[in-house]
């Protein structure tokens, strides 16, 4: 069976056309032939009508005054008159139309060029912007020529004023910097310089100065007002704000630098987005009008966010004096070195990830190591700041990587608030044994591996399918950006402990040796259990070489406690000398110098008497216990709260404690020996809570209602029990919910009463009657006339 072809429909229709053609029925269109076109005869013009019209002409000039006709010529010389334009004086070729229309075009031209060079010089001469003509009048005197001046209209004006807005703006702009020291000039001039060459006073320089800063402080504060009503439109702002922190005017500089550069922190704190700008030019590629506007707007940024940095790292850099420079710093440019220290600290708190982020960390850490102890603590303030709000981790790594970079340089001779930074970062939850963990659980994945291979060509891919759905429900849970965090967490906690490490070992001074034994004490729950036998060992020896400080040895206690409270409870280290140590420093403390350590106090005793309370003897445990209530009577409210809570909650977990609530009770062991340094040797079995009787009539209430629930052995219900908001409180609560430092008692603490004697009369005793009658003698009703008495002034009179 064959295919018919497909025909095109142009092919058919040429097919039908020829078929209709041979057959006679189409008709074919025949082009028509082009008409020609007549010739128009012009007329012939007859020489008799010319002359007598000429003739005409010539009577009319004989009607015509002489005056009148110098008049006329005058006129149509200084073309005063639209119809007398059109006048030529010496026509003579009629007949010649072409000659006749160049020849009129020339005088034309030349009657407007002498109009032009009139108008131009009357103008110039009277410096009018336009000028008309008027009708001349005639005097007695001769004809006066009568002209007006026209004013532009107003709508003209609005137009020229709109357009030419934007090309002035840009001009002030630029002649900005150069006007404002004239400016300045102009105004001393005007209003202090005296005729009489009089001395200009103190009062009339502060004035100008106040008024010059006034107009400074208005320029700067509208800048930045319309900067952030309008960025987009507004980026020229920039240029002359940053031109405002070069002012180079030695009596206002300072205050106007200032002014400029607080004016463009808020401004950029607020502009600035949360991410990075990426300057890409996409070459061949066109981009829509808003795109490319913002893409103008997100570089002007950029570029003016950069030298706003350059400028404020330029005014800092006094700040950090070398080796050998004896240059002497005015005290105000100091000033302004730390307030562009302050403005850098802020502008990292609030955009960390925006760029030059990492210059300023940079720029900002040999600043830990300032003389200065208002620089120092500015830039602790700000990289704590950041590291507690950090949750990526990617700028506290390179914070910590620089700050590790930085000690190794200055050979771990720094200052303490170098390393008390590390305390803020956010790797409690962090465990390095994690990693031998995966380890283990790759070389798992490997024999498992070998496993799979041996399987069917079924299995592989039903596991293979099984992978693949495991991996989306991880993507939908975010498990793998949790696992990224967790890698730059752990590698920040590596690098910390490197650092206390290697200062553990050297242990340059006991400055910085106490920052790096607080920060192991916090995050020793972190480090590998490889370490903890080596890291004990290092504390004991510290400890036993006497070299150490009150801090220093409570740290190294909490340190030690911490290892041991956690995984290292599987390890045999016996910590009885570390009971020792404590036992000893706890007197040690009192709320004068040494109150700060309370809070390292109460950490330690948590550990050792809560957590580690199977591994302690009893007799250790009494010894605390009557230890730790002389040591209340010594402190501030707080404190006393924090050590009555830890006594009440051993109360409650046993019942070893209660021989001490019992005054009766005696034992032939001996007495109580306070002196004694060992605690299971010090007797305190001997011995009773008196304290609790002096603590039950302390000036603070809640005080005296703890110490009261703990001599009535702590009832949970009836008298001497606590109320539900004060029993729920563990030791640390306390000690920060009451802490007096901001000068007020929480609960209100009220004033003693005043004791008032009812009796008017004063009665006095005597020991002798003889010494009574000798006082009577010399009683005198003058003496005590003024409520006081004056020995000297009556010993004189008499």
């Amino acid at each position: 069976m064959s295919v018919k072809s497909k025909i095109s429909k142009i092919k058919r229709n040429n097919q039908t056309k020829t078929k209709l053609l041979k057959q006679g029925k189409l008709k074919t269109r025949r082009h028509k032939q082009p008409k020609k076109q007549v010739q128009k005869i012009i007329p012939k013009v007859n020489n008799v009508e010319e002359e007598e019209e000429s003739d005409n002409g010539e009577d009319l000039l004989h009607m015509v005054e002489k005056d009148d006709l110098s008049f006329l010529q005058n006129a149509i010389s200084n073309k005063s008159y639209n119809l007398l334009k059109k006048i030529r004086l010496n026509e003579t070729d009629i007949n010649d139309k072409q000659g006749r229309k160049s020849k009129r075009k020339k005088e034309d031209d030349r009657l407007e060029e002498l109009y032009e060079e009139n108008v131009f010089k009357l103008n110039e001469g009277n410096s009018i912007k336009k000028m008309r003509m008027l009708l001349p009048i005639k005097t007695q005197q001769g004809v006066l020529e009568k002209r007006i001046i026209e004013e532009e209209e107003k709508e003209e004006e609005e137009k020229e004023v709109e357009n030419n807005e934007a090309s002035i703006s840009e001009q002030n702009s630029e002649n900005e910097e150069q006007n404002n020291h004239e400016e300045i000039n102009k105004y001393l001039q005007n209003n202090l310089n005296k005729e009489n060459g009089e001395a200009v006073s103190t009062v009339e320089l502060i004035a100008c100065r106040e008024e010059i800063l006034k107009s400074r402080r208005f320029k700067i504060g509208v800048l930045s007002s319309t900067l952030l009503e309008n960025p987009e439109q507004k980026t020229n702002n920039f240029k002359i704000l940053l031109d405002f922190m070069e002012e180079s005017n030695p009596e206002i500089y300072i205050t106007v630098k200032k002014l400029a550069m607080i004016s463009l922190l808020e401004v950029f704190k607020d502009l600035l987005p949360s991410y990075q700008i990426l300057q890409l030019k996409p070459e061949g590629v066109k981009l829509k009008k808003e795109t490319l506007q913002l893409h103008n707007y997100e570089a002007v940024l950029l570029k003016s966010y950069k030298e706003y940095l350059q400028k404020l790292e330029k005014m800092s850099n006094i700040l950090r004096k070398k080796v050998g420079d004896t240059r002497i710093i005015n005290e105000r440019e100091i000033l302004l070195g730390e307030l562009g220290v302050t403005c850098m600290c802020e502008l990292l708190v609030s955009h960390p990830y925006f760029n030059f982020s990492m210059n300023i960390a940079n720029f900002l850490i040999p600043l830990l190591n300032n003389k200065k102890i208002s620089v120092r603590e500015k830039v602790v303030k700000c990289i704590s700041q950041v590291f507690k709000e950090d949750k990526r981790g990617e700028l506290s790594l390179t914070i910590v990587r620089k700050i590790n970079q930085f000690i190794k340089s200055k050979g771990h001779s720094v200052h303490p608030e170098v390393l008390s930074v590390l305390l803020s970062l956010r790797i409690k939850d962090i465990d390095l044994d994690k990693e031998k963990e995966e380890e283990t659980k790759q070389k798992k994945l490997m024999s498992h591996k070998q496993r799979i291979l041996s399987l069917s060509k079924r299995e592989r891919k039903k596991s293979k399918k099984l992978e693949q759905v495991e991996k989306e429900l991880l993507e939908t849970k975010a498990e793998e950006n949790k696992q990224t965090k967790q890698k730059v967490f752990t590698e920040i906690t590596s690098v910390v402990f490197t650092i206390y490490f290697r200062i553990l070992k050297q242990a340059p001074n006991n400055k910085i040796l106490s920052v790096c034994l607080e920060g192991l004490a916090k995050f020793a729950h972190c480090i590998n259990l490889d370490f903890y036998q080596d890291i004990v060992t290092v504390i004991d020896r510290l400890m036993e070489e006497g070299n150490l400080g009150l801090r220093e040895q409570l740290h190294c206690v909490q340190c030690v406690f911490t290892i041991l409270s956690g995984q290292g409870t599987s390890l045999n280290i016996d910590p009885y000398r570390f009971y020792v140590h404590l036992y000893k420093n706890l007197l040690n403390i009192h709320c004068g110098k040494t109150q700060d350590e309370t809070e390292i106090i109460l950490k330690t005793l948590m550990q050792v008497l809560i957590n580690r309370r199977k591994r302690i003897s009893p007799k250790r445990l009494v010894a605390f216990v009557k230890r730790m209530s002389t040591l209340t009577l010594q402190l501030q409210h707080n404190g006393a709260l924090g050590l009555l809570c830890i006594i009440k909650q051993i109360m409650q977990l046993g019942k070893a404690v209660d021989v001490l609530l019992d005054t009766d009770y005696t034992s032939g062991d001996g007495f109580y020996q306070p002196e004694i340094e060992d605690p299971e040797y010090c007797n305190a079995h001997c011995s009773a809570l008196w304290e609790l009787v002096d603590l039950q009539r302390h000036y603070h209430p809640v005080v005296r209602k703890l110490a009261k629930n703990i001599a009535w052995n702590v009832p949970v219900s009836g008298e001497g029990s606590l109320s539900a908001d004060v029993a729920k409180l563990t030791p640390e609560q306390f000690y920060t919910e009451y802490d007096p430092t901001s000068v007020a008692f929480k609960p209100p603490v009220l004033p003693p009463k005043k004791i008032i004697n009812k009796s008017n009369s004063i009665d006095f005793y005597y020991k002798s009657n003889e010494f009574k009658e000798y006082i009577d003698t010399i009683k005198n009703p003058k003496l005590f006339s003024d409520g006081y008495v004056d020995f000297y002034k009556m010993i004189t009179e008499s």
